[in-house]
């Protein structure tokens, strides 16, 4: 009998997925572990490897194509086995889509078979006992089937009705013909926006700023690069930026204040033991947020090597789940592009994101005398569900002591 070959789920928040590349031609032969194709999704491309021996036949879904996660993309057919006929799953359209949670389930899509939206029995049964109609509840099962446990979900679910979305066509009636370019949006680019709509419009965000005076750091810096060591070519193995200060301080100070280390989880809140911080990074269309574990246990060379790796990743879009996932912190550095100040939406589940702005020269007074100094402002945004208002501010204090006195950071 023939083995199907499945679309992975290789992200939580995973519905459908885009095959950008077949290993193996139809009618070749396969080797089970051996490459058969890459998936795409918003975050990653991976490889998926052969889960039998014998001969590809049926490829349903073409490269460049996608499909919903759990359905069959191809079979694998023993060696002289007649070969059925098949057809694919066909991928939801957007109306069919609806939103539960605006998080994680956002991504969850409901597909239909006909008008009869598909169900397990025991699902049906809690449906019909919780009033709920099936049309309005996101699938997590394979192939977008609703399962017990989305139907118990949405009962927990203060029920709303969803405003009506903007569609491409109703926004094009303001524009005059020929004004405008259409470019559809992918995957990467749907996910951000729903996740981050969710946080803006659930997660109650409070935003604390300060200003910290980076003249030691930068001297510090240029000591350290300076000394750092050179292969065969004489190029510097490693070279620090602030970001890499900034990264280390917040690890540090979240370790100082514990209370900060810790994400919602709904009916709890997680208190964490290291300081893994997300990292925001600009791709072409969008961004994603790897995340740089125990950095509080790590010098600021190796956070320097590994956030250069994990970016090149990103912006190849290699990362792996366990690369960008978790995390109880998230820092978003826009210095770069002149931007003084600026306050960023906290990415669920973390509780916190730090907005990093630019340098900037200007005087302060140090004893009653104007002194030239290179300042940068920072602002915490908070969910304050996790985090109070006080611990937020100790936190940002105990951050600025070790970003103005940076040889904390290497004790």
């Amino acid at each position: 009998m023939a083995v199907e070959v499945i679309l992975p789920r290789v992200d939580m928040d995973m519905a459908t997925g885009k095959i950008s590349k077949w290993h193996v031609k139809d009618g070749e032969m396969v080797t089970k572990g051996a490459p058969l194709f890459e998936i795409e999704t918003d975050k990653a491309a991976m490889e998926i490897d052969a889960s039998a021996d014998g001969i590809l036949r049926s490829i349903l879904v073409a490269e460049g194509d996608t499909a919903p996660v759990g359905s069959a993309v191809a079979y694998i057919y023993a060696e002289g086995e007649a070969v059925q006929a098949h057809t694919k799953t066909e991928t939801p359209k957007a109306e069919d889509a609806v939103a539960l949670k605006p998080q994680a389930d956002a991504a969850l899509i409901v597909v239909k078979d006909g008008d009869r939206p598909r169900a397990t029995p025991l699902a049906r049964r809690l449906a019909r006992q919780a009033t709920l109609p099936l049309g309005a509840i996101a699938g997590s099962g394979p192939r977008g089937r609703i399962v017990a446990e989305d139907v118990r979900k949405a009962s927990a679910t203060p029920s709303q009705v969803p405003a009506p979305l903007a569609t491409t066509n109703s926004v094009q009636k303001n524009y005059q013909p020929g004004s405008f370019t259409v470019e559809p949006i992918d995957g990467m680019r749907r996910t951000n926006a729903a996740r981050l709509t969710q946080s803006k419009q659930t997660v109650p965000h409070f935003y604390l700023s300060v200003t910290a005076t980076l003249d030691k750091l930068l001297a510090t810096r240029e000591t350290l690069n300076a000394s750092a060591p050179r292969n065969l070519e004489k190029a510097p193995l490693w070279r620090l930026s602030i970001n890499d200060f900034v990264i280390k301080a917040l690890g540090l100070a979240l370790q100082k204040v514990p209370a900060a280390n810790v994400t919602w989880a709904g009916e709890a809140i997680l208190w964490h033991q290291a300081s893994d911080i997300g990292v925001a990074v600009a791709v072409d269309g969008g961004l994603f947020t790897p995340v740089v574990r125990n950095t509080e246990a790590k010098t600021l060379s190796a956070i320097s090597i590994e956030m250069k790796q994990l970016a090149a990743k990103a912006r190849a879009r290699k990362l792996v789940p366990s690369e960008y996932q978790g995390g109880s912190s998230a820092i978003s550095n826009l210095g770069m592009f002149g931007i003084e100040e600026f306050t960023a939406i906290i990415n669920p589940p973390h509780a916190s994101i730090l907005a990093v702005g630019a340098g900037v020269e200007r005087f302060i007074p140090v004893k009653g005398q104007p002194v030239l100094a290179t300042q940068m402002t920072c602002t915490l945004s908070c969910d304050h569900r996790a985090v109070d208002g006080a611990v937020g501010a100790e936190l940002l204090q105990v951050f600025r002591s070790y970003i103005e006195d940076p040889l904390l950071m290497l004790a």
